[in-house]
């Protein structure tokens, strides 16, 4: 992104951070919005917000610096939804799609992942209890991989509207884009 900060992109007149903050609040009372160390910027992005900042050193590591951090936040949670906030797409109804999944599962089921319309699996991930002492393990940037790949039997896909559950914007052109193609779906 340049000198440009993903989580700082103008989305409905907001910081994307605050607007995914925004989002989970729809969803939960309790949100933990986790950011790497020396970020006054996204601080600033969620201040007045009724959420839990963290701000977590071991996610310079990567996700599984980060995931081990959220983890640590929630261990008293029967579980814990993790979104990345640069998911420009994911809504408040597809958090929502994932904890109403785990709420019909049945006890064998510990891994909630959203997937794209055609089951291409993406974000968010929703984790159960059962799965934390994996998630304390993890190290790298791999994310969670290697935890969804030991529980692939105790996996519920969760399948969400068109590719929002893969679309990630990563660069100034990835942006370009799809503002445009916002433009374009309420013109038309």
């Amino acid at each position: 992104m340049g000198s440009r900060h993903k989580l700082l992109e103008t989305v409905q007149g907001q910081p994307l951070l605050r607007l995914q903050a925004w989002r989970a609040l729809k969803t939960s009372r309790e949100v933990t919005v986790l950011i790497r160390p020396g970020q006054p910027a996204l601080k600033r992005a969620v201040a007045g917000l009724p959420i839990t900042l963290i701000t977590a050193p071991e996610a310079i590591e990567g996700m599984g610096g980060s995931l081990r951090a959220g983890t640590m936040a929630h261990l008293r949670a029967k579980c814990f939804l993790m979104l990345l906030a640069d998911m420009v797409d994911i809504e408040a109804q597809d958090m929502r799609a994932l904890v109403a999944a785990r709420s019909r599962s049945k006890n064998s089921v510990h891994i909630w992942q959203a997937t794209t319309q055609d089951g291409k699996p993406g974000n968010p991930i929703l984790f159960d209890r059962a799965v934390y002492g994996d998630l304390l393990n993890l190290r790298g940037d791999k994310g969670a991989r290697h935890v969804l790949e030991k529980y692939t039997d105790q996996l519920s896909h969760v399948p969400l509207l068109g590719n929002r559950a893969r679309l990630d914007l990563d660069t100034p052109e990835d942006w370009e884009k799809w503002r445009l193609q916002q433009q374009l779906t309420f013109t038309i």
